[in-house]
């Protein structure tokens, strides 16, 4: 399984534009429903640093076929005061319950 995590910190005044257009991937993913596909965002304490992160069965990343997603990307650098940076990762472990 390959995992991603990309972290990135906005510039002030970008936060609820950025966070919008993340909830419009969501949104998208939700229809298209990627099979093998994970992928969480969090908006972390100081309102404006976002992390993302995928996981994926397949080397096919289904992000890039997502309309949403490509509008997210068209202009994220310049929304960005710091990032982004995209690592790969290893799980060590996971807790869960049920």
């Amino acid at each position: 399984m390959k995992r991603t995590i990309v972290r990135y910190t906005v510039k002030p005044g970008q936060e609820e534009v950025n966070a919008d257009l993340v909830r419009a991937v969501y949104r998208e993913l939700a229809e298209l429903e990627p099979e093998g596909f994970r992928y969480a965002t969090y908006r972390l304490d100081d309102g404006r640093t976002f992390i993302h992160m995928a996981e994926q069965e397949s080397e096919e990343n289904p992000l890039p076929t997502v309309p949403a997603f490509r509008e997210f990307q068209a202009e994220v650098r310049e929304r960005c005061e710091w990032g982004p940076v995209a690592e790969g990762a290893e799980e060590i472990g996971r807790y869960a319950e049920g």
